[in-house]
This record gives C-alpha cells, sequence and structure tokens, in this order.
C-alpha cells in the first residue's frame, strides 16, 4: 500500500536514543521502515475529492427518490479512504451509507462495506471550533487501501410500525428524510511525510541501519524535486513554522524534530514529573507520585503530519481528569506498517472534510500497540480535542485504529491503552480505577450543565449515545484500567 513514511519509528534521532526503552515484554511492536515510490510534492502531501451524491433509481417503492442517493460506479483518482458528509452536523443520519472500490491496477471490485452513521466523535458546542461555519456532519471513514474506483449508495432508514385501528391493524412505513448536501470525500493521505522529514530520518537511519533492517530491507527514499529551490538542488528546504510550532511543544521530552518520544523508566518518569509540573504537584503527588511508565510516543513528525492543514494555535483545557476510549470504526484491513498513512487520512478527513481544526483524537493506537500522537499542542499537555462530544473539557481522547464491533482487540491495543493512561492520566494524579466528575457541555446522553460521575478510564459510549468504542473494545476496559492502576504503583 501507498503511504509509509520512510520516517516511521525504526528509527530515531541519537538524543533520543540516550534515554532507555521499556523491557521487551510490555514494549509495542515497532513500525518498520517501508520503501516509497517517488512522488511529486502534491502528491506526497496528499489530496481529497469531494463528489457530490445524486437520487438513485430505487426498486424499494415505499422510498421516495431523495431517500436513496449514491453515485453509480466510475473511475477516480487514486484514494485510500473514504467517507460521506453532510452540510449541518447537529443532523443525524437515519439509514445505511455502503461502499465499494477497485483496488488500482485491478479490475477487481470489493463487496459492499459499510460506513458507520453514528459515531460523533465531534467538538463540544457553543466552542469556537463547532461554530465555526465550517463543520459538517460526517460517517466515520473507512479505510480501503489503494483504489481508483467507487460506487457509494446511501438508504433511508425506513420505520415500519404497526398501528391498531378500530376495524383491525396496519402497518405504517415512515422514512427520515436523508440530510441534505450529503458528499462522498475520497482521501489520499500522501506517499510520504514532508520531504525535510524524510531527510532526517534517511540521516537518522544511516547510523542505525542495523536495527531498522533486522526486518525487512527498505531502499533509501528518493529526493523530491519539487520540494527543494530548482535554483540550488542541494538546498534544504525550509522548515515550515507550523511543524516547528508543533516540534517545540513536545521540548523537555524529545529533541526538536524528533519523530518519536522515547519510553522512560519508572525513575526517570518520576523525574520529569516533577521538572514538568512542579509548582502544581500536591505534598501527597511530591512523596508518592503514582504515574505508570511513559511509554514511546511516535510524533506527528513521525507520521508525516502536514501542519499546514491545521489552524496554527493550540487550545488548552485545565488538565486531563479522564480518558474516553474510542475506536476509529476505519475497518482493520490495514497492516501496522500502513498507520501512518491511515492516520494522516484520518488527519486530512477530520480538518479538509469535517470542518476541524485539526485532528480529534489526543492519541491514536494501532493493531499492533503504537502510540500515536494525535492533536497538536504537546503529548503532557491538555490538549483540548473533539473526540467526545459535550465531554471534551478536561479529558483526552485515545482512538484505537479498526473496528472493535465483532473483534476482539489484540493484547498489545490494551497494553498501549494502559501505558498510555497510566502515564498521561499520572500527571494530573487521577486513578485508572477510580471515578471522577464531568461537566457536560451537550450531547445527546447528558444535558448541557449536568454534572456527571464517570470512569476516570471510559468509553466513548459512557458520554455519548454511540456503538463506540465498540462491543469488544469496551469489553476489555476494565482489565485495562486494573493495568493501569498497577502501572502507576497503585
Amino acid at each position: 500500500m501507498r503511504g509509509l513514511l520512510a520516517s516511521s519509528v525504526g528509527v530515531t534521532c541519537a538524543a533520543a536514543l540516550a534515554l532507555p526503552l521499556t523491557s521487551p515484554a510490555v514494549a509495542a511492536r515497532p513500525v518498520s521502515p517501508a520503501a516509497v515510490r517517488p512522488a511529486s510534492g502534491a502528491e506526497a502531501l496528499g489530496s481529497t475529492q469531494s463528489l457530490p451524491l445524486a437520487p438513485l433509481a430505487s426498486r424499494d417503492f415505499t422510498l421516495a427518490p431523495a431517500d436513496e442517493q449514491g453515485l453509480p460506479r466510475r473511475d477516480v483518482r487514486h484514494f485510500s479512504l473514504a467517507g460521506v458528509i453532510w452540510d449541518d452536523p447537529d443532523i443525524e443520519l437515519h439509514g445505511r451509507v455502503q461502499i465499494r472500490t477497485r483496488a488500482v491496477g485491478t479490475d477487481t471490485w470489493s463487496g459492499w462495506q459499510d460506513l458507520e452513521t453514528h459515531n460523533d466523535d465531534t467538538a463540544d458546542p457553543d466552542t469556537a471550533e463547532r461554530t465555526s461555519g465550517r463543520v459538517h456532519g460526517a460517517t466515520a471513514p473507512l479505510w480501503v487501501g489503494d483504489s481508483d474506483g467507487v460506487e457509494v449508495r446511501v438508504r433511508a432508514e425506513a420505520d415500519h410500525r404497526t398501528e391498531d385501528m378500530a376495524r383491525g391493524s396496519r402497518t405504517a412505513t415512515t422514512t427520515a428524510p436523508l440530510p441534505a448536501g450529503l458528499r462522498l470525500e475520497l482521501v489520499d493521505p500522501g506517499d510520504s511525510a514532508p520531504e525535510s522529514a524524510r531527510q532526517e530520518a534517511a540521516a537518522a537511519g544511516a547510523s542505525h541501519r542495523a536495527v531498522a533492517l533486522r526486518s525487512t530491507p527498505t531502499p533509501e527514499p528518493a529526493e523530491d524535486p519539487a520540494a527543494t529551490d530548482a535554483s540550488d538542488p542541494t538546498a534544504e528546504p525550509a522548515e515550515d513554522p507550523a511543524a516547528m510550532d508543533a516540534s517545540a511543544a513536545n521540548a523537555g521530552l524529545a529533541a526538536p524534530g524528533a519523530i518519536e518520544i522515547p519510553a522512560l523508566n519508572r525513575r526517570q518518569t518520576e523525574q520529569e514529573l516533577f521538572a514538568l509540573r512542579a509548582g502544581e504537584l500536591t505534598e501527597r503527588q511530591r512523596t508518592k507520585p503514582y504515574i505508570g511508565p511513559r511509554p514511546r510516543i511516535i510524533t506527528r513528525r513521525g507520521w508525516g503530519a502536514d501542519e499546514r492543514l491545521r489552524e496554527r494555535k493550540f487550545v488548552y483545557t485545565k488538565k486531563s481528569k479522564a480518558a474516553f476510549v474510542h475506536h476509529t470504526a476505519s475497518g482493520n484491513g490495514y497492516r501496522c506498517t500502513q498507520a501512518p498513512s491511515l492516520i494522516r487520512g484520518i488527519y486530512r478527513y477530520h480538518v479538509k472534510s469535517r470542518g476541524w481544526r485539526d485532528i480529534g483524537y489526543n492519541f491514536l493506537v494501532d493493531k499492533c500497540g503504537n502510540i500515536y500522537e494525535g492533536r497538536a499542542g504537546g503529548v503532557a499537555k491538555p490538549v483540548l480535542g473533539a473526540h467526545t462530544l459535550g465531554f471534551n473539557t478536561n479529558s483526552v481522547g485515545i482512538a484505537v485504529l479498526g473496528s472493535y464491533g465483532s473483534k476482539k482487540p489484540p493484547a498489545a491495543v490494551t497494553r498501549a491503552i494502559a501505558r498510555l493512561t497510566a502515564w498521561k492520566l499520572g500527571l494530573y494524579g487521577a486513578n485508572p480505577k477510580g471515578k471522577t466528575y464531568l461537566k457536560s457541555g451537550g450531547g445527546n446522553r447528558y444535558p448541557k450543565g449536568r454534572k456527571v460521575r464517570l470512569n476516570v478510564i471510559s468509553g466513548h459510549r459512557d458520554g455519548f449515545v454511540t456503538e463506540c468504542p465498540g462491543r469488544q473494545l469496551y469489553r476489555k476496559l476494565g482489565s485495562t484500567r486494573t493495568t493501569a492502576a498497577r502501572l502507576q504503583g497503585r
């Protein structure tokens, strides 16, 4: 599949290597570098095709033409991730959205695949992000792999009700109208990181190639002539200010421009806690800091975020009192080496298609247990996300890449969530096995202003009426809380 970063996580900067990693027993399986084909500068940064849907001829005569919309089978430019959006973010789509795609270089079409329609990860009402006028309603995105053909259909949900009448009974069929402005969004996440990140990764990889090549021989990434000054082919491109800001937000955790934040042991993590929050810690926290060892985290540079897509500024809340666990509902058909591409696709979908200021989640976890920095602003800081409608304030959103309604999450996933929450919540003194109160900003489960008692580690469905994070992943949260508390020393 297109698009693994040459910078991905088999390598790191020399400064980062000076810090010890977690033991092999608990460390995530690292994403290995993979070859990238030469690409133009525009291709490397990705693109989005936005195609309007139109009424389809329906065989169900109980449906009006406007109640079944879609896009007939057609050729399109390359894409790997797809979703459907509509105009009003406050309108729910009551119906079924299905897509089938054609793999690049073949005549083979997939079967019909469903897109999750009730997976409302979004900014809270009345926030600047939600009221920007750019936000759309949307399905969850689906990872389909490298494709160049598509067909989609959206069908309103028919509600069959039996009414008792004086002379018998009858069945009435009603259908909620489909939202206005339905569009199919086809996302190409791009082939690689921006050129500066690829050059840095190549330089770092040269000194650590033996480690990176243990699993798969990897050719060097090709130079991208479109990203350099034509008058001086050897000149390095100027650093993007937004990329510098995103990197600087993790100052003290990793060297500038690092592609990963390395793991720390418990002693180092406690020292870091005292340095980061010295004036805010209680006496108990200074005497007995309950915090898990910091896990290895792949930075935004590491997964190839184009920082020019997002809004420049960072927005913070006061603290991280709770963590909401999600799944992206994007399917499980990706390889872990493709996770950076998948995250770039979700990032572009959240910003360009849904209209958010940045990717919605604070962290993402792939099925091999690799942890990725999400929304920019610093992994140790309380960055305000757009992940759990009504409860983004004072919380952190962690999304597992995949769909876990019927499929059980790998053990690596639950271990990664436990390690991440033990550290992140420990920065703010939160007990993973405990309860906390959050004030609802408004949603479909709790009205605005209500103080809600929640598990410190909750599922998305605990704050919003949704199937997320999937039945199988949700069932694992109890043992995840126990493991996270143990890692904190409780």
